[in-house]
């Protein structure tokens, strides 16, 4: 997995391009989204999950697309950057809303989800929001299928894959596919993931050539090939493009292809996880955290598919998308040592570990809102900082002393 670079000035090891909206969680599980009384937010988002989870894993990522120019533009925005995320590209539209989706957890294999992304900011990036200096500073770019849906996002994505190959860095495209994000489905019908269309499938793979990495659960796989037979729209998108493929196959891990595909076994793969599935949503890019995680530092296949695959059993154990992703001490030790609980979330160790290293960036700032001795207060300010008295403002400054 070795790769010629053009460029000498990257300090990025990957650009993600595309969705960014807020998640609003049904907090009630178990329940109907009609029934939900209260919701936690969160980042969501494709492409932004995915960036959370690489930096959690030690990579320098950063996001391109457009957030409103509102309050939940400006929480996306923040949550990234504390979350170590490159913002610098995060465009605030002035015209349109940042996208909000709706969700919960209602059964095993129910989902519910309803998606608010009518002429939403993120669905505003144009071929002007990329440009070939910022492309230039990754050694890879990640581009969503969904940003392949309607023209003008489809014409930005594709500008930044042939600027990125121009300059020898990979690309890497996540399928993503919801049919009712193609206008195939209802609003209500969010949690659907195939129906099968080949106008969608022929207009996939006129981007497919352009790819050195492609990854989608089967049914993804389904509507790239233009056929239900796993193996057979496999072997069509191996017709159309050399990238290396990885198929996401649930409970049965992944298989990565590199060549030919006749039959399962010309695939590689890695050791699965046993464990509970208390949430899907969200898991697909938790597992592609962990595989661009072992693909960005040239690991073997079998690498990068037990930390997709670790990725990936963590992120269904928990409640929410980006929050449940692991930071790298959590899954080097999550794969080293393993759990003895199914349903991850009830083990105590490794919720310790993942509260440990997955809080936000703390300020090196202390404010103190209230003294309840004035005059003790007084003297610790003559003391140590400085007491205006005709203003009565305190200002202490207790670097090294906390």
């Amino acid at each position: 997995m070795t790769n010629d670079r053009n460029q000498t000035n990257e300090d990025l090891d990957i650009i993600c391009i595309g969705r960014a909206g807020v998640d609003l969680y049904g907090q009630q599980v178990g329940g109907r989204l009609e029934d939900m009384g209260s919701f936690a937010k969160y980042v969501g988002g494709s492409p932004s999950n995915t960036a959370i989870g690489m930096a959690r894993l030690g990579l320098k990522p950063a996001l391109l697309t457009r957030v409103g120019d509102e309050h939940m533009g400006r929480f996306i925005r923040e949550t990234m950057h504390s979350e170590g995320v490159v913002t610098e590209k995060v465009t605030t539209d002035p015209h349109r809303l940042t996208a909000l989706v709706i969700l919960g957890i209602q059964s095993e294999t129910r989902f519910p989800l309803i998606f608010y992304r009518e002429n939403c900011a993120d669905m505003a990036i144009c071929e002007s929001d990329i440009e070939p200096e910022f492309i230039a500073r990754a050694s890879a770019v990640l581009v969503s299928g969904t940003h392949l849906s309607t023209p003008s996002v489809a014409a930005a994505s594709h500008k930044a894959m042939k600027l990125a190959k121009e300059n020898g860095s990979r690309v890497a495209l996540d399928i993503d596919y919801r049919p009712n994000l193609w206008n195939l489905a209802g609003h209500g019908e969010g949690e659907s993931r195939f129906i099968a269309d080949q106008g969608v499938s022929q207009h996939l793979q006129t981007y497919l050539g352009d790819c050195d990495l492609i990854v989608g659960t089967e049914e993804e796989f389904h509507i790239a090939g233009g056929t239900e037979d796993t193996l057979q729209a496999l072997a069509k998108v191996r017709e159309v493009t050399d990238a290396v493929l990885v198929c996401k196959r649930g409970a049965m891990g992944c298989r990565v292809f590199e060549g030919a595909i006749n039959h399962w076994e010309n695939g590689v793969s890695g050791p699965g996880f046993k464990v509970e599935v208390f949430n899907v949503l969200g898991a697909g890019d938790a597992f592609m955290a962990g595989l661009l995680r072992g693909w960005l530092r040239g690991e073997d296949w079998q690498t990068c598919s037990t930390y997709a695959n670790a990725c990936g059993a963590l992120a269904v154990s928990r409640h929410g998308c980006a929050p449940s992703y692991p930071s790298e001490t959590e899954l080097f030790q999550f794969i080293k040592q393993g759990s003895e609980f199914e349903a991850l979330r009830f083990d105590p160790a490794l919720n310790h570990l993942h509260r440990a290293t997955t809080r936000p960036r703390r300020s090196n700032r202390v404010v103190i809102f209230a003294f309840d001795h004035r005059h003790q207060f007084q003297a610790l300010a003559k003391q140590y900082g400085e007491f205006n008295r005709s203003s009565q403002h305190f200002i202490i400054s207790l670097k090294g002393r906390v």
